[in-house]
């Protein structure tokens, strides 16, 4: 008997095997987000202990955000040829063992050249993770589920925010980058035993219907030996990897999204990694900390977003929440003034419809490419975008550096949200879909 995957996946209830893959997939994007986002925690300390300027810190705040960029552009292609899962496991495990050693570094150029090699495994293991639990999930409720996953990132950045203001005046600014490293090393090692190969990718191989039958049957436990698994793509498609994303049936949407998720991040680094140094010139280190916790906890949003993707049209959806985006960054910086409360309740709001937009444009890509493509278009779209952090990262430097007001920083942010909405909208209008 012939079955398409997608079709069995759809018609049985979302197991415990597939929970196990959500899971893991999920600790992945926790500790990714807690990785990429410490180094705004930390950089404070690191100020005051080297004795440098602000405006100094921002190779290093980079370096990261380049090796993101570099992992994710050259896994897509590795992982639509070769595989999802140990370029998974590969990714996890250099990540953490690159947070350890940045950890004993005692210079800034050091402490760049290991933020670089970090960034490399972070910027590869997202886009792996989305793929695979993508490829897992029942069609008519991907978007809720790889969305749920995805908020795992903005998870640990946030709580990463709370976890240094407690270790850093405890044990000090390495022991954030130890506690980042051992945990997914830790976690790396189990994903060797715990994980599956994506069944989508193995179909597209020879002789592997057994190992398709033995993945899939973990679902239900039938015996599914008489059954011939087959792939059936409703779209008929031409190339594999970037040859297909970069396809005349594809490069319009591919720029699009690039553009999106490079604006996003201009956004999400320059709010990230620059905030808690500005706000300590009105409150105290460990109140600033927290207080940009708030805005990366705010990608928790995505789950009620990924609800609602599953049943209405994607782009219109992130389109509103771009214009919602513009208008609470513009006023973020004018909050201050206030008070706290005023303060607190905008980043949470801005928090909310920044993150869940850009928690959701990793699900939104995966459901415009097909298989051949999926995991290439969702890397590139990522590993391109990741510049995007880059400058929003010099930008706001460079803003600091002419002194710019804490208003004048924000308004500045809240354009590249206009651009999404655009672009989104463009997507829409050529795609339609």
């Amino acid at each position: 008997m012939k079955l398409s995957i997608q079709d069995y996946i759809n018609q049985t209830p979302f197991s415990g095997y597939q929970k196990l893959i959500f899971i893991v997939t999920f600790l992945v994007a926790f500790f990714d987000g807690y990785d990429t986002a410490v180094i705004g925690y930390i950089a404070p300390s690191v100020v005051q202990e080297w004795g440098i300027s602000r405006p100094d810190l921002a190779p290093v705040l980079s370096a990261a955000l380049f090796g993101l960029a570099c992992g994710a552009i050259s896994s897509g292609p590795i992982a639509d040829r070769f595989g999802r899962k140990y370029l998974l496991i590969a990714s996890v495990a250099l990540f953490s063992i690159g947070s350890l050693i940045s950890a004993q570094v005692d210079s800034l150029v050091a402490l760049e050249r290991w933020r670089f090699i970090t960034g490399i495994g972070l910027g590869a293991a997202m886009p792996n993770a989305v793929t695979l639990l993508s490829e897992y999930c029942p069609q008519h409720q991907r978007a809720r589920i790889v969305n749920t996953m995805f908020c795992g990132f903005p998870l640990g950045a946030a709580l990463g925010g709370f976890i240094a203001s407690y270790l850093i005046p405890t044990f000090g600014w390495r022991s954030t980058l130890i506690f980042g490293g051992v945990l997914p090393l830790l976690l790396s090692i189990l994903m060797v035993f715990i994980i599956p190969e994506s069944v989508r990718f193995l179909s597209g191989k020879p002789n592997t219907q057994t190992r398709i039958q033995a993945t899939l049957k973990r679902f239900k436990g039938r015996d599914l030996a008489e059954v011939d698994f087959s792939l059936q793509e409703q779209e008929e498609v031409s190339g594999h990897g970037i040859q297909l994303v970069l396809s005349k049936q594809y490069i319009v949407g591919s720029v699009l999204l690039w553009i999106c998720y490079f604006m996003g991040l201009i956004i999400f680094y320059g709010v990230i990694n620059w905030m808690p140094v500005l706000l300590e010139q009105a409150m105290s280190a460990a109140a600033a900390k927290q207080i940009v916790g708030l805005f990366a906890l705010g990608g928790l949003g995505a789950i009620a977003s990924g609800y609602f993707m599953d049943r209405y049209n994607v782009n219109y959806l992130n389109a509103l929440l771009a214009l919602l985006t513009m208008m609470s960054i513009a006023i973020m910086g004018w909050s201050l003034q206030w008070g706290m409360v005023a303060l607190i309740v905008v980043v949470l709001f801005a928090g909310i419809v920044m993150n869940t937009l850009q928690a959701s444009l990793p699900t939104v890509a995966a459901l415009f490419y097909p298989t051949q493509g999926r995991t290439t278009g969702v890397s590139w779209m990522m590993g391109i975008g990741r510049f995007g952090g880059v400058a929003g990262s010099y930008l706001v430097a460079e803003l600091v550096r002419r002194e710019f007001s804490l208003e004048q920083v924000f308004l500045s942010l809240a354009v590249p949200a206009a651009i999404m909405a655009i672009c989104l909208l463009l997507k829409q209008y050529l795609y339609q879909r």
